[in-house]
């Protein structure tokens, strides 16, 4: 996204080429002599525009690289950290998590708190229930009781087998269950709320804009919500679900937004985002300072972490490594 003076902001999003498509073919003629400072007003064209085709997914998609552009134009035009243009750090620090099942590697990294992948669903029957207890059994032996442990089904149960399965897992002490049900059953949702007080319930980031979120809210059946910032429509959509969730009494935590800055400098300024998720996908021995190429970038220590200081989200991009995805 470039302004008339030259300076340019830094998106990104996912799913490339119809992704891409929508914001070269569509998004890009459309936006062309706006104001950079009109977040809301662009961000409304985009998801009113898209209506045709619809405003979900892979168009909730181009829309968050739009905006994450945008919001990095103004921090680098006003010479600013985005966190501060929304409104001023929160907290200092945050806490973050590990993603990912090499438990022994995380905790050596200093985590204090891991998520599991849980392995098995439905169709693997009670054997499968009876390896997912294990799993999460030796997790909990390993790290013993001052780490938190969550797990995530990334949509593979239904009603009944997430209600077995967290019924198994009581005497482990999880800090939440996520992603268990397909985003789009509400009902299947509410009915796992109903029969399930003793966890935490978590999902979000296969919802896009703030719209099924604030369904989710309305029916009180989850009590984190994960909104991707990549995905969801971006930080002007995020600011939204912060909201609503916060006048709900309920946390949001950023799918993968401890990874990235875009989901550091969003999540030091909202008021109630105090943990971030961090994918550790190096192998074990490969710290984690190894495995960030692009200066600005900032990794956990002893499972705190902070954003850099701008301007924009203070990332170290020099325009002539960018190609045009069509080139």
């Amino acid at each position: 996204m470039t302004a008339e003076d030259g300076t340019w902001g830094l998106g990104q999003t996912s799913f490339g080429r119809p992704v891409a498509a929508i914001i070269d073919d569509h998004f890009a003629p459309m936006l062309v002599g706006e104001s950079c400072f009109a977040v809301e007003k662009i961000s409304d064209m985009m998801f009113r525009m898209s209506k045709p085709y619809g405003s979900l997914g892979l168009t909730a998609c181009a829309m968050s690289g739009v905006d994450l552009a945008i919001w990095d134009l103004i921090g680098k035009i006003k010479d600013q950290p985005v966190y501060e243009l929304l409104g001023g750090a929160v907290r200092e620090k945050l806490f973050a998590y590990a993603t990912g099942n090499d438990t022994d590697w995380q905790i050596e990294l200093g985590f204090e708190a891991v998520k599991l992948a849980c392995p098995y669903g439905p169709a693997d029957g009670l054997w499968g229930l009876q390896e997912n207890e294990k799993l999460v059994a030796q997790t909990r032996q390993l790290v013993g009781d001052d780490v938190e442990i969550m797990l995530d089904c990334y949509m593979a149960f239904d009603v009944e087998y997430t209600i077995r399965l967290a019924e198994r897992l009581r005497p482990y002490k999880l800090k939440w269950i996520e992603e268990f049900l397909i985003p789009e059953d509400m009902d299947g949702h509410v009915q796992v709320r109903q029969a399930v007080n003793w966890v935490s319930l978590a999902s979000g980031e296969h919802l896009y804009t703030r719209w099924p979120f604030k369904q989710m809210i309305e029916k009180r059946c989850l009590d984190i919500l994960q909104p991707d910032v990549f995905w969801v429509g971006g930080i002007t959509e995020c600011v939204k679900i912060c909201h609503l969730a916060e006048a709900a009494g309920l946390t949001v935590i950023f799918h993968g937004g401890g990874l990235h800055q875009y989901g550091l400098h969003l999540s030091a300024a909202m008021p109630n985002t105090p943990w971030v998720e961090y994918f550790v996908g190096s192998p074990p021995g490969i710290p984690l300072s190894e495995t960030r190429q692009i200066e600005g970038e900032t990794i956990p220590e002893q499972s705190w972490i902070k954003p850099n200081d701008g301007p924009g989200f203070g990332l170290h991009v020099e325009e002539e490594w960018l190609t045009p995805f069509w080139g």
